[in-house]
């Protein structure tokens, strides 16, 4: 029988990132790609049926579709920082939009893990060789080794 806890990542919501990637001397520095993604925005509080957990959305946050079909989140408040709308797509429109090269801190994970989210009810689940990502803005997330090859450039 195991004794093993799964570690839990807490997102902060607060800006700057975490002490835990930063000190880690394993975790790489990465800009996301420019990508074009379908969005959303919901019109009441839901939920979101992602890869890593159901997650809870507010009227008006941005309920993204990936190129692999994968859905998320981003709350309305963050999105702006991270999207721009794609002609004829306009600002706060449902439409595709491009993702922006924001700098991420990420470490490749080598065992399961869990985030919550910075709602305190959203709780991702992540398996070894999956990424936990910081955004940098008090957010944490859990991306596939695949859909990360895809999405960010390590830069270091």
């Amino acid at each position: 029988m195991s004794s093993a806890v799964t570690p839990l990542f807490r997102s902060s919501g607060q800006r700057g990132f975490s002490s835990a990637l930063r000190g880690d001397p394993r975790h790489v520095h990465a800009r996301k790609f420019e990508r074009e993604v379908q969005v959303q925005f919901a019109p009441e509080h839901c939920t979101v049926q992602t890869p890593e957990g159901l997650v809870h959305a507010q009227a008006g946050d941005a309920i993204l579709t990936g190129i692999a079909g994968e859905r998320w989140r981003v709350s309305r408040a963050r999105f702006g920082e991270k999207y721009r709308p794609v002609p004829p797509t306009r600002a706060g429109e449902a439409g595709t939009y491009l993702s922006l090269p924001n700098g991420i801190i990420a470490l490749q994970m080598t065992a399961p893990f869990e985030v919550l989210l910075a709602d305190g009810l959203s709780m991702l689940t992540g398996k070894a060789s999956d990424w936990l990502v910081d955004y940098g803005d008090g957010s944490l997330g859990v991306v596939s080794q695949a859909i990360f090859r895809t999405t960010y450039e390590i830069l270091g």
